[in-house]
């Protein structure tokens, strides 16, 4: 199976967002919070600082996906590239997949002369730990979050 990976295009936003929800992302209650997903998505794809890359199979289908946001940095003079999101389908996965999405990022990351690659991920999503270990990735701090509403 060959993968390719590119980089998001609008026709490719009902997928992503089938994706995030996959991923465990909120689902829309509304056709209105459809929308401003679907707004998100797009703003995300057109906006130079962020990107979504997708993988496609041989069938075109995509099969996993990975957002990116370059973000500067107060005591640094590059980028930092945060990743909030990286899925690849259930049925793709351990095919090497997630592995070509990542270092798809560290590319980019390169070409931007980014200083560090950021990404969280679930305490509960150990494989995954596991696996971002292996690309010499460390666990180096705990995240914090408050849910407002």
């Amino acid at each position: 199976m060959n993968i390719c990976i590119r980089p998001a295009k609008k026709y490719d936003i009902p997928i992503i967002l089938g994706l995030l929800y996959e991923l465990g992302r909120p689902k829309p209650k509304t056709d209105y919070d459809v929308e401003i997903f679907r707004k998100l998505v797009k703003k995300q794809i057109s906006d130079p600082d962020k990107s979504i890359l997708v993988a496609e199979n041989d069938d075109l289908n995509v099969v996993g996906m990975l957002s990116l946001i370059f973000i500067p940095r107060l005591n640094y003079n590059s980028l930092e590239l945060y990743v909030p999101e990286l899925i690849v389908t259930e049925k793709y996965q351990k095919k090497g997949i997630g592995t070509k999405l990542i270092q798809a990022c560290i590319s980019l990351a390169k070409e931007r002369q980014c200083h560090k690659i950021r990404l969280e991920s679930g305490t509960f999503r150990k494989k995954a730990h596991h696996f971002y270990k292996n690309f010499g990735f460390e666990s180096n701090a705990f995240s914090f979050t408050m849910n407002i509403n």
